[in-house]
């Protein structure tokens, strides 16, 4: 019975939200959400909702320094989180985010996020010519995958969602893809970010 005790202990201790060193809250699991072609997916993480205070998070930069995510300051941000840079989807995806960011303007920034690793991003970019948004890897800290409840219990990856953040730090839009599969619909993204950033910041 002691050694029962001690594992539901230890078991309980795994779901809850570290975060530099404290824990914040409990980390929740979802399923029926996402799928990976026929397979059911479960999400691991605290999910986010519109409306909300986007939260911050900390990831690798490309030159392995640590980014810090801090919403708000009057800036918009476009933050697409995808399993791996290296496979058809993810590199079609953040080509076109790529591709669109300059016909968004000064006062909105895309993030891609993933588990890849700082080299192989790097790389990655270098060989596709992407310059015009930032990549990220969540594989240090899993901060992100956690905070934005999107971390695939199945195999570790980021699942794919795109979450436009106002100039308040706000969520006003969020697009969880239910099959990773598939891209996500670009249309209302940018459209949600270009409608942001016309609003005018107020702290």
């Amino acid at each position: 019975m002691k050694l029962i005790r001690i594992s539901i202990v230890a078991a309980a201790a795994l779901l809850l939200l570290v975060v530099d060193g404290c824990t914040v809250a409990p980390v929740s699991q979802r399923t029926g959400l996402i799928k990976m072609g026929n397979q059911p997916i479960t999400l691991l993480g605290n999910p986010v909702h519109v409306g909300e205070l986007a939260p911050a998070f900390k990831a690798v930069a490309n030159n392995m320094t640590v980014y810090h995510f801090r919403p708000g300051h009057g800036k918009v941000w476009i933050i697409s989180s995808v399993p791996s840079l290296d496979t058809p989807v993810c590199s079609l995806e953040t080509r076109h985010f790529n591709l669109v960011a300059s016909t968004l303007g000064k006062d909105v920034g895309i993030i891609t996020i993933s588990m890849d690793l700082p080299f192989a991003q790097k790389r990655w970019c270098g060989d596709k010519g992407v310059k015009h948004i930032m990549t990220v890897s969540d594989y240090r800290f899993h901060s992100f995958a956690k905070a934005y409840g999107v971390l695939m219990k199945q195999n570790g990856l980021l699942a794919r969602q795109v979450v436009v953040v106002g100039k308040n730090g706000k969520i006003v839009y969020m697009q969880l893809v239910p099959d990773i599969a598939h891209p996500p619909h670009y249309a209302p993204v940018l459209a949600a970010a270009r409608q942001a950033a016309a609003v005018p910041y107020n702290e």
